[in-house]
This record gives structure tokens, sequence and C-alpha cells, in this order.
């Protein structure tokens, strides 16, 4: 798969906010930096918002699970503690050609 590389596997991270939006927005910006910065060493492959505004979606990859909950330690809603993470690791049995 040409989107990983060797040892490579993908994960989805599931955020939940544990608190009311009005105590997440003011850290809106330094999460879509931390963001921003994954994607920018190749990391996270596509993130989204829920809907409703719950909490928001990352597929990422990363060589092991440890690797991305290490990872996910520097987002700034993690630090803050206003969201809860479910990590799930997954090995593609398909997969579309324009990711190929």
């Amino acid at each position: 798969m040409a989107f990983l590389d060797d040892g490579d596997h993908l994960f989805v991270i599931d955020l939940t906010y544990v608190t009311a939006l009005e105590n997440v927005d003011p850290l809106i910006e330094p999460h879509m930096a931390f963001i921003e910065r994954n994607y920018g060493t190749g990391r996270f492959l596509a993130s989204g918002a829920k809907v409703p505004r719950t909490g928001g979606v990352i597929i990422a990859r990363g060589q092991s699970l440890q690797d991305i909950e290490t990872l996910i330690r520097d987002d700034p809603f993690h630090s803050a503690g206003i969201a809860d993470y479910t990590i799930t690791e997954f090995r593609p049995g398909n997969i579309a050609a324009v990711l190929t």
C-alpha cells in the first residue's frame, strides 16, 4: 500500500469531549496546530469533527499502539483533559484505488 511504509499500522483515533463546547472552543486553534503538524509529518491521513459535534475522528499511521498513544499526549485536548480517546488499530483488507 503506497500510503503505508514498512512496519506502519493504521489507527482510528476517536475523540469524545468530556466537557461543554464552551471549554473546547478556546483550544481549537492549538489542537488544529497539532493536527497540521502531524499531517506535515505524514502521521495523519484524515481527520474531522463528529456530527453532531461531540468530538472528532483521526485516521493515523504509526509503528505501534504505544507510538500513537505517545503522539496523542501532545494534543492540547489531551493535555487539558477535555477529551477521552479510543484508539483502534486495524489492518485494511480492501483499499480504494485512489489510495494506492
